[in-house]
């Protein structure tokens, strides 16, 4: 410290020029904080696996609504004017594809309009990052009329919506916390120039880091998120002014003590300045132990421990400066340098729970152990209440949740990858077994896929109602086997008729008629025995060569016919008369006969799709059967198209629900749905895909998994990491286990309170996901440096003994202790007003927290604890009896 107070010019211009420096130079934080801070989930997630995939196999697009509020219902004018908007839309760059709701599919304008038809949603699917989304979405609206009222939503619009949220609370945070500090540390110090030089001290340190960070972030990739600088001007200034108070009080103490600002300065470091080292250095671990989460939203917090080690440098090199500079002007125009008070509270305090640590114990217990018992860790994951429905992504979900669904906007994507092709008529067939598998789930409203692409199954794909279209081709050969027969009666009528008027010429070699005639008697004997077993047995098989042989017959009536008609057309008179008769009777022959082939042909297809049937495992399996000409359909072959991708090796299902895709019941949907279809596709073709899961359900789901394993991941390296740490600093393995009990204690207690508040009784449907992870982090790492600052004071004073120590550290640091938690407490009581629902959570706890801590766990436990042990506190190592030389 002698070295840096003799140097203090040169070091303090140092800092300064690296300061300015880094402003010019580093990349804006805040600008990298919206392109790579949304929330992005480990690529080993499920749902990141399917964008992967997708994104693979070049299906990277994503999908945004427009919605369109009408206030009459849908007519010829709204239609002119929405195909306009479309038409422009069409033409903007970045769009892929608009599915228009104007199309004479009825099924597809009941997925998109609301049943009053006064509500008309729109897909269009884009490309592209969220920031290039939302231009999309902003040159749409151009493309608007302003008398139509019109939003454009979807999940990349909600994150950007949420981005702009975030850095309008940030910059209300910055000037809130700015105004609390000066103020309360006005109160504190009653002094005009005090305030300022934590504010000066911390804001360089918030430069410097912020600086630092925008370089980590674009050369390394260092995680960032929309709350990284938050939670760092947050945490900063508020560590930043607590570890000024605990300097500068035991400054002002030296002062008082009749030491020279030097040597003020210099005894404030060695006895202060070790206390603030090892908070910070717990500060410090408790936010590097972050790092070792998954997921990139809770890794962004270490940030906050560059910040930390940053603050540490600048206190023990510059702060030292205004303290041998200013001397007891530092306090100007206060009286009280000269006569620093003890805090006569904690005093009291102390000395009763020295006295009665079992009774302090119970009203500690009973204070903070029915909120721990009724905490039932409710969490919320719609991202979507996070920001204020007065953004237009907002105003658009919701318009679509109350004309069309809740799930409609954001469906459950079942993305199923091969090796092989999946798109043949011997696979396809099974995906109309998983659809019916996810539509038996709860809460699932439709599945649409290849074989229902509008949410209702194709029946002319299943075979039962093949079957009855075959039965019903049956039916319409029966009648036409009847109107031959009707055909051939007539024509064998006019024979008989002909063959009684030609008499001699009748009996010409291949001229008779009468032969003919009964032919086609025989042949309409034959047609009757066909039509009864047709009818009554259905025997296709039977009936198709019983037909082609009477086809024969009928040919070889025909030419015989001819050949008589031959023979009559050299007479003259009546001969030639009779002779167009008779070639009018062929031409029906004729026509009979090819009315006999179609049949014969339709029956000849019936029997070859039977026989197929029969053979197709699928039929068995699935009840589907998807001949050559549907295959070859161009309405099916589209939808195999809208519903593959990867040449046909890829397949995707899209599940609508019937609930809110963000709430904590859609998470449970998507696990029932992953179950159903694990075991409807086992001896299938689907055995051995990768089926993953999309979405926004889908996403909350790997939140939930991956926010519960990094909470226990992070709280358990939290607390070894700071067991270790204490225990060498303090020389103690008991010491650091009831801190970091305490904290927890404190930590549960608090979460308790808050779901009180924010679930029972303001009826919110749990706190933000997130909230766990960052509260435990925040109180555990700012929470340990009170537990630091009293017993580390203990350990000086307790050389009096550990009973008259406690009384005397308390008396000693009170004021510190309150002072920080009240001013920490502000600073996060400035996220309040930001309008991000997780920072009003996470301030809510925090505060909570750091209060209950402040005003009754330290002053009521912490004296209980350390008294009930005696000797106890620093096992297994021994006392030092006099740690501290404090000269007088």
């Amino acid at each position: 410290m002698k070295f840096i107070v003799k140097f203090k010019w040169v070091i303090a211009a140092f800092i300064l020029a690296l300061t300015v420096i880094l402003m010019l130079t580093a990349p804006n934080l805040t600008k990298l904080a919206s392109e790579k801070g949304q929330s992005q989930l480990p690529d080993d997630a499920v749902s990141s696996r399917a964008s992967q995939i997708l994104k693979n196999a070049g299906e990277d697009s994503n999908t945004i609504s427009m919605v369109i509020k009408l206030d009459n219902a849908l007519d010829k004018d709204s239609e002119k004017q929405i195909q306009k908007i479309i038409d422009k839309t069409e033409k903007i760059k970045g769009v892929k594809d608009v599915t228009t709701p104007l199309t004479d599919d009825q099924d597809v304008r009941n997925q998109l309009m609301s049943k009053d038809k006064k509500t008309v949603l729109v897909p269009v699917t884009v490309s592209g990052s969220d920031e290039k989304v939302e231009k999309i979405a902003n040159q749409i609206y151009d493309s608007v009329p302003k008398d139509v009222t019109a939003y454009v939503t979807g999940a990349s619009l909600i994150n950007q919506d949420f981005a702009h949220s975030s850095e309008e609370g940030l910059k209300k945070t910055e000037f809130i916390t700015i105004f609390l500090i000066v103020g309360l540390l006005l109160l504190v110090f009653r002094s005009v120039v005090t305030p300022f030089i934590p504010i000066l001290i911390v804001g360089i340190t918030y430069l410097i880091s912020q600086s630092l960070l925008g370089i980590l972030v674009k050369n390394v990739d260092f995680p960032i998120s929309t709350f990284t600088q938050t939670f760092l001007v947050a945490i900063l200034f508020g560590i930043g002014t607590d570890y000024c108070i605990l300097l500068l009080n035991r400054f002002r103490e030296e002062l008082a003590n009749g030491h020279d600002k030097v040597e003020a300065t210099i005894t404030a470091y060695r006895t202060a300045g070790r206390t603030l080292f090892i908070s910070g250095i717990a500060v410090f671990i408790g936010f590097a132990a972050i790092g070792f989460a998954k997921f990139a939203i809770f890794q962004s917090a270490v940030g906050v421990a560059v910040g930390v080690g940053v603050l540490l440098v600048i206190l023990f090199t510059l702060l030292p400066l205004f303290m041998v500079t200013l001397g007891e002007k530092l306090f100007w125009p206060s009286k009280k340098v000269a006569s620093h008070s003890d805090n006569k509270l904690w005093g009291f305090l102390g000395r009763k729970a020295v006295a009665r640590p079992f009774v302090f114990l119970v009203i500690t217990a009973i204070i903070t152990v029915p909120f721990i018992v009724t905490y039932d860790s409710k969490v919320s994951f719609d991202s979507t209440a996070e920001i204020s429905s007065d953004y237009k992504s907002i105003k658009g979900l919701n318009a679509i949740s109350d004309a069309l669904g809740e799930g409609k906007a954001f469906p459950v994507n079942v993305i199923i990858k091969g090796d092989k092709e999946l798109t043949k008529a011997d696979v396809i067939p099974y995906l109309g077994n998983i659809s019916k598998a996810i539509e038996k789930v709860d809460h699932v409203d439709s599945v649409m896929t290849i074989t229902q692409p509008t949410g209702e199954k194709i029946d002319d794909l299943y075979v039962n109602s093949q079957l009855g279209s075959v039965s019903d081709g049956i039916k319409d050969a029966v009648k036409g086997i009847g109107d031959v027969q009707k055909g051939l009666s007539g024509i064998e009528k006019g024979l008989n008729q002909i063959a009684d008027q030609t008499g001699s010429a009748s009996k010409e070699p291949g001229g008779s008629l009468a032969p003919a005639a009964d032919g086609l008697a025989q042949v309409n004997q034959q047609l009757q025995l066909v039509s009864t077993q047709l009818s009554t047995t259905g025997n296709v098989q039977q009936a198709v060569p019983q037909l082609a042989a009477l086809s024969k017959q009928l040919t070889t009536i025909q030419t015989g016919l001819q050949q008589a008609n031959e023979n009559l057309s050299a007479q003259q008179g009546q001969v030639g008369t009779l002779s167009d008769s008779i070639n009018q009777l062929a031409e029906g022959v004729d026509s009979a006969n090819d009315g006999l082939t179609k049949i014969s042909d339709g029956l000849t297809k019936a029997t070859g799709m039977l026989d197929n049937m029969s053979d197709s495992s699928t039929v068995r399996d699935t009840g589907i059967y998807l001949p050559t000409e549907v295959m070859k359909d161009k309405g099916f072959k589209q939808s195999i198209d809208n519903y593959s991708f990867a040449d046909g090796k890829g397949v995707k299902l899209s599940v609508v629900l019937d609930q809110n895709p963000y709430s904590e019941e859609a998470i449970s949907t998507v696990k029932n749905i992953e179950k159903a279809v694990a075991s409807e596709v086992v001896d299938t073709p689907f055995e051995h895909t990768e089926i993953v899961y999309g979405g926004v359900s889908s996403s909350n789901a790997d939140l939930k998994d991956l926010s519960t394993t990094d909470l226990s991941r992070t709280m358990v390296i939290m607390m070894i990491g700071l067991f270790i740490v204490l225990t060498i600093l303090f020389r103690s393995m008991i010491m650091p286990v009831y801190m970091i009990a305490s904290l927890l204690l404190t930590y549960y207690t608090a979460m308790g309170i808050s779901e009180l508040l924010f679930v029972d009784i303001m009826g919110n449907d749990g706190i933000s996901w997130a909230v766990p992870f960052f509260s435990f982090v925040i109180l555990v790492a700012l929470g340990i440096d009170y537990s630091i600052f009293l017993l580390d004071r203990f350990n000086e004073e307790v050389k009096s003994g550990v009973a008259e120590g406690m009384v005397t550290s308390m008396s000693k640091m009170g004021s510190v202790i309150i002072t920080a938690a009240i001013i920490l407490a502000g600073t996060f009581g400035a996220m309040m007003p930001s309008g991000v629902l997780t920072l009003v959570h996470v301030a809510t706890v925090v505060i909570i927290g750091l209060l209950l801590y402040g005003l009754v766990i330290l002053p009521l436990l912490m004296p209980a604890i350390v008294v009930t042990l005696g000797e106890g506190n620093w096992w297994p190592f021994l006392r030092k009896k006099e740690k501290y030389k404090v000269e007088e």
